[in-house]
């Protein structure tokens, strides 16, 4: 079955300086995927009218359905429907039901339509109006050539209604889709090249109708399996058949599927086990307590933290003793350990881990430079540490230290 592509289009000079994130594409790309139709590309253009002309006959080229956001407002600047109408060679015309809408929108909060606002009731007479049902700017359906332009606000929470309601349904009826179907394999403790040597013969096997995509992240690495079809049951066993076929070849780095991040993947894993845990933080300064804690539920295995950052306070409030520290230093093997044990003490849980290390940039001697950290996890049956190099990187240091621990916790739990 052929592909249905798409290219979506926002339209603004705040984007493109940058005063405002556009979130509409990433939430567009989500919803269509969902329906079958293949998004090719996303273009972000200024407030000009050769520009904007020339992405209109550029994405009318590549695409099936061009989805344009934003430039409806009603003044002078807002330069999307009029293009529009240029683009297509009609006129802007009056819409009486536009107008009725618009009246009875302002109507309805007490307000008057200004001659202003009346202005977006002027629609191009070759295009279907959509109803916005929560705003003031409709949106226009227009067909040519077996394309669809759709242009709608570029408010999101207009668009998103919009698009929900009436441009996907619309969509549907238009456009025979072809099944997608998504399968996230997600992996943490080993990087995209070593993952991709260990899963070589595997990703060769896998049929023309299947691709594999490489996602990593800060510390983790996703495999995104997408299976393109006709028969959506038919699929996904298949989908599910070839996840299984990876077992074997990276299981011990696999820790979850679909959206589940690491840290509610290691809370499921306490919750199993009946488990609780508690944290000593300098360098990570309460990030990893902050991941735990994102999770809802967590109090039935985080029982609490300290945030040790200082010397004086790792010796009187945590409890180190002043001779490991004046011998090996803050940020060695014998601190972590004793950090990780006596915090478990301290909150009396079955579990405790630590972190310290240098985030940087400054605090780094040449034999700690800036990236060294220590992290241990201690339990009644064992310690675990780990000595990391990360990066120069402040922000970056305490974030992947922070699934370092997670990781170390997965890999250390009792059996």
């Amino acid at each position: 079955m052929k592909p249905i592509l798409a290219e979506l289009l926002t339209i603004g000079d705040e984007i493109l300086y940058g005063q405002i994130v556009d979130t509409n594409s990433q939430w567009m790309s989500v919803e269509l995927d969902k329906v079958g139709i293949k998004v090719i590309r996303k273009t972000s253009v200024g407030d000009v009218e050769s520009e904007i002309l020339s992405a209109f006959a550029e994405a009318e080229q590549r695409a099936d359905i061009i989805l344009i956001t934003g430039g409806l407002g009603p003044t002078s600047d807002d330069l999307t429907k009029p293009l529009l109408a240029k683009y297509f060679n009609c006129e802007l015309k009056l819409h009486e039901e536009a107008l009725q809408e618009l009246s009875a929108y302002f109507k309805s909060r007490g307000r008057e339509l200004s001659e202003t606002n009346k202005q977006q009731a002027f629609l191009p007479v070759c295009c279907t109006k959509i109803t916005n049902p929560v705003g003031t700017a409709p949106g226009m359906w227009f067909e040519r050539n077996g394309k669809i332009f759709m242009s709608m606000p570029g408010v999101p929470h207009e668009m998103k209604k919009m698009m929900t309601e009436r441009v996907i349904p619309k969509l549907k009826e238009k456009f025979k889709t072809p099944t997608i179907v998504h399968k996230v394999i997600r992996t943490v403790g080993i990087g995209e090249s070593f993952l991709a040597d260990k899963i070589t013969a595997w990703e060769k096997s896998l049929p023309t109708h299947i691709k594999l995509a490489y996602l990593p992240s800060l510390g983790e690495v996703k495999l995104r399996l997408t299976g393109f079809g006709d028969d959506e049951q038919k699929l996904k066993a298949e989908v599910e058949g070839l996840t299984a076929k990876i077992q074997p070849l990276a299981g011990e780095y696999i820790y979850g599927y679909g959206d589940e991040p690491l840290e509610a993947a290691i809370g499921k894993l306490l919750r199993e086990k009946k488990l609780t845990i508690s944290m000593a933080e300098s360098c990570t300064g309460g990030y990893l307590s902050h991941l735990i804690t994102s999770v809802p539920g967590s109090s039935e295995y985080f029982l609490g933290s300290m945030v040790p950052y200082d010397y004086q306070i790792k010796m009187r409030q945590l409890g180190v003793r002043p001779e490991v520290l004046e011998q090996y230093g803050a940020v060695s093997e014998p601190t972590i350990i004793e950090m990780a044990n006596i915090v478990r003490a301290k909150f009396n849980t079955d579990i405790g881990v630590a972190t310290s290390g240098i985030a940087g940039p400054g605090g780094a001697t040449p034999e700690k430079p800036v990236g060294l950290v220590w992290i241990a996890y201690s339990d009644k049956h064992h310690t675990v540490t780990r000595k990391l190099q990360l990066s120069t990187e402040r922000l970056v240091n305490i974030k992947a230290a922070s699934i370092a621990v997670l990781n170390l916790i997965r890999t250390s739990l009792p059996k």
